[in-house]
């Protein structure tokens, strides 16, 4: 029998807002245990909670970013249940009636476009934190995380493989870096994701019994918990088994998930409107004004890149994965001279290669914009040679000169003068008359051999165009 796998995401981003979505205490992150939390996060008695405008402003702003319907009026919901990092013994968030409605989000997977739905987008605040080390089998509590704001985005169920997923996934993560609503840190949990994973024989429409997989915190465990999670259903069903309907948790060392708790009904949360919050009601004037502050989208960017840059497919995803990488690839070719091309191979060739090594990311790169376009324009008046720069990138790296002044130190400038050049190759020829005898009896594969000789006799500073024209006019005379 034949399987078709059905995954609907949903993604918690932590907005990055100072303040927490109904109090004014920080949010910033790595402070002391429970020193960021306020008798409004702890739900003492007698407190009010009073709704922080900058989260609304970044959910509407998100809305408009994805084409959805953002809610006039909105309300505020109780979300009853119990844990110990939830001192109200509930959350607030939304149920019926969220801030953003129905939206979409374009992927691109193997090459071809697929458009995800986008259910629903609602405002909330985040629970604290169990902490289960160094406490001796005890569990502590750390609320400095309780009422950070959250927009918690509820994807349709219209992804069929893990690879969709992590696609869907990059995708909303770079749109929400894009927007500076989030900062996507996956490791610091500011961006989390829940899959809903399910299975169904092919052709069949009603949809399969789903498990839920919680906070799962990298591209590369999403991927892994997907694929895991539809091997078991089909297995388990295969056998003659049922798939239940509960809450799993993925086990990144052992490469599984396992069963956390049966699966809650909406029911069982006891939703009912928030009583001391006011229903949300946005203004058209309120739109319009954040509708002004969005920012050229990945998308959009994507497609003036392959106009503007004469750049393919692959390239201009690359680039404009991230916001940062884009304006850093754009200001380096402004400063070289708009040489696209090269700076394509620089950013994504030795650059890249460099700061993944070194485990960076674009924005804390050693060598500035200004100092990688120096070398490019360096490269193209023929200054000096592609081999050569890479000697120059590599002190660009580990110093602070410019490439002009790396070059001028250690005498790094290109041999063009066609004398010089000519009277290496005479040298050259005179020292090795065996070889020239092979090489014009017909074994052609020894211009190598003479192009490796110039090139160590000049320390590989002669212009390689000039070198090759001049030797093969040389040798063949």
């Amino acid at each position: 029998m034949q399987w078709e796998t059905v995954i609907g995401l949903e993604v918690h981003a932590q907005l990055a807002t100072k303040s927490k979505i109904f109090s004014a205490a920080a949010t910033a992150y790595g402070a002391e245990p429970n020193t960021q939390a306020c008798a409004i996060d702890l739900g003492l008695p007698g407190v009010l909670p009073v709704l922080n405008a900058e989260a609304v402003r970044m959910a509407v702003k998100f809305g408009l970013a994805i084409n959805a319907q953002v809610a006039p009026r909105s309300v505020f919901a109780r979300k009853n249940y119990f844990y110990p990092d939830l001192p109200k013994g509930y959350q607030i968030s939304q149920y019926d009636l969220p801030v953003v409605g129905n939206g979409q989000l374009d992927i691109l997977v193997d090459g071809e476009v697929k458009t995800v739905g986008i259910t629903r987008a609602h405002l909330e605040e985040d629970a604290g934190k169990s902490l289960h080390e160094d406490f001796h089998g005890l569990t502590g509590i750390d609320l400095n995380r309780a009422g950070t704001p959250l927009l918690e985005i509820v994807s349709e169920p219209d992804m069929r493989s893990a690879k969709e997923a992590v696609a869907y996934l990059k995708k909303l993560h770079s749109l929400v870096r894009y927007l500076e609503i989030c900062d996507g840190n996956m490791q610091e949990g500011s961006f989390r994701c829940d899959a809903n994973v399910s299975v169904r024989p092919v052709g069949q429409k009603e949809f399969g019994t789903r498990a839920e997989i919680k906070n799962i915190n990298s591209f590369r465990f999403v991927e892994k918990a997907i694929n895991f999670e539809v091997e078991r259903q089909i297995d388990l069903i295969q056998s003659g088994g049922k798939v239940k309907q509960e809450t799993r948790l993925y086990d990144s060392v052992k490469d599984e998930t396992r069963s956390m708790r049966s699966k809650e009904e909406a029911n069982d949360y006891r939703y009912f409107p928030d009583p001391d919050l006011l229903p949300l009601e946005i203004t058209d004037d309120f739109t319009t004004e954040v509708r002004k502050t969005l920012p050229e989208l990945p998308d959009a960017k994507r497609d003036r890149f392959k106009d503007q840059y004469g750049l393919g497919d692959y390239d201009a995803a690359v680039l404009t994965a991230t916001r940062e990488l884009a304006d850093y690839f754009e200001a380096v070719t402004a400063e070289a001279g708009g040489d696209a091309k090269l700076s394509v191979n620089w950013v994504m060739g030795d650059l890249s290669g460099a700061l993944n090594k070194a485990g960076l990311e674009i924005d804390q790169s050693p060598v500035e914009a200004s100092r990688l376009a120096g070398l490019i324009r360096r490269i193209s008046d023929e200054t000096i040679s592609g081999k050569i720069a890479k000697q120059v990138f590599e002190a660009l790296w580990e110093t602070k000169d410019t490439a002009d002044e790396i070059i001028e130190k250690q005498g790094l400038k290109q041999i063009t003068d066609t004398g010089a050049i000519e009277a290496i190759i005479d040298q050259i020829i005179a020292n090795n008359p065996e070889q020239l005898a092979q090489y014009r009896s017909g074994k052609d594969k020894l211009f190598g051999f003479f192009v490796g000789q110039a090139m160590k006799a000049t320390a590989g500073k002669a212009n390689p165009q000039q070198l090759n024209d001049l030797l093969k006019a040389k040798l063949n005379g």
